[in-house]
């Protein structure tokens, strides 16, 4: 009876997620007295999983899943974890696996738990935290099925590795009927932090008065290593493309920083980003609803304060080479 966990990957590589979520589940397994399964689906490397304190891995290999499929990839989980007579599953809180969990736990007549932020208050009886209301509060959930699915928030827990390897298992799933979804093309951006990944994300709005302005924000990520998005409007516009579109609506973020220039703070977007850490807006108008969130304001002219703090963490990167 081990605690199982969906290794999120791209391109056959694993995501920052997966390592968070066997990080998650070590702990979890280790106040249950058990070990830690990991399922990886088209995953070239899983070996670093076991520094995370994964026990054994699941390898499927199939040219079918090679794009995500949430029914399919459900199915396929759902089986992992009858072969392993697993009670509790872990995935993260990823757009993929926010669709994928709620369709395992059906199949696994399990509870769901989503946006858990620490780990479990109990196990016996089975209470985790988590964020609710649009990440404005905090409830803990009580669990009572056999079987529970917990989807933890991202940066909640951070990554924390441990000593030893994983062992490697090959794992054959039939994926049966029709899963509803013909995936025909995929463009992604290959040089750029994905905004599920990164842990800093700087963000513009309208306030940048068009896309031909967007080299500012572009510049001030690639120093802090961070990722770039925008606002609703900005994506609308055509400005931006729709995959960098952060909020209720579009990609909810949970960073260590989050920077939003010439972002006024609608609420459906304070809604998705309220997750991040620490806050920093940048606005002309002091009467944005942003600064309300926001743990750091900057009151200005984003053409006057983001190319000055550009040139200062230049300084800074350069004094401490």
């Amino acid at each position: 009876m081990s605690v199982l966990i969906y290794t999120e990957s791209e391109g056959g590589k694993l995501k920052k997620a997966a390592f968070e979520v066997a990080s998650y589940a070590k702990e979890i397994a280790q106040s249950l007295g058990t070990t830690v399964t990991a399922v990886a689906i088209n995953v070239e490397d899983s070996s670093a999983l076991g520094t995370y304190g994964v026990d054994k891995v699941l390898e499927v290999k199939n040219d079918a899943l090679n794009n995500f499929n949430a029914k399919a990839y459900a199915d396929v989980l759902a089986k992992a974890v009858a072969k392993e007579e697993a009670k509790v599953v872990v995935v993260s809180s990823s757009a993929d696996s926010k669709y994928l969990a709620p369709l395992m736990a059906v199949k696994l007549d399990a509870g769901y738990v989503s946006n858990a932020v620490s780990l479990p208050e109990s196990t016996a009886p089975f209470k985790v935290k988590r964020m609710a209301f649009t990440n404005k509060g905090f409830n803990i959930t009580e669990i009572t099925t056999d079987i529970k699915v917990i989807g933890l928030s991202s940066n909640a827990f951070g990554l924390k590795e441990n000593t030893g390897a994983a062992t490697s298992e090959a794992f054959e799933a039939t994926i049966e009927g029709n899963l509803g979804v013909e995936v025909t093309a995929v463009d992604k951006a290959t040089d750029k932090v994905s905004i599920a990944d990164a842990e800093v994300v700087v963000s513009g709005g309208r306030g940048l008065k068009g896309p031909e302005n967007w080299g500012m924000i572009e510049e001030l990520a690639d120093i802090l290593g961070a990722a770039t998005a925008c606002s609703k409007p900005v994506s609308d516009m055509g400005w931006r493309p729709h995959s960098e579109h952060v909020g209720q609506t579009g990609k909810p973020v949970a960073t260590n920083l989050y920077i939003a220039v010439g972002i006024s703070g609608a609420i459906q977007h304070l809604a998705g980003i309220n997750s991040s850490k620490v806050k920093v807006v940048v606005n002309s108008d002091p009467e944005a609803p942003f600064f309300k969130a926001a743990d750091y304001g900057i009151v200005g002219d984003a053409f006057e304060v983001v190319p000055k703090l550009i040139e200062k963490l230049k300084e800074f990167k350069a004094n401490n080479a």
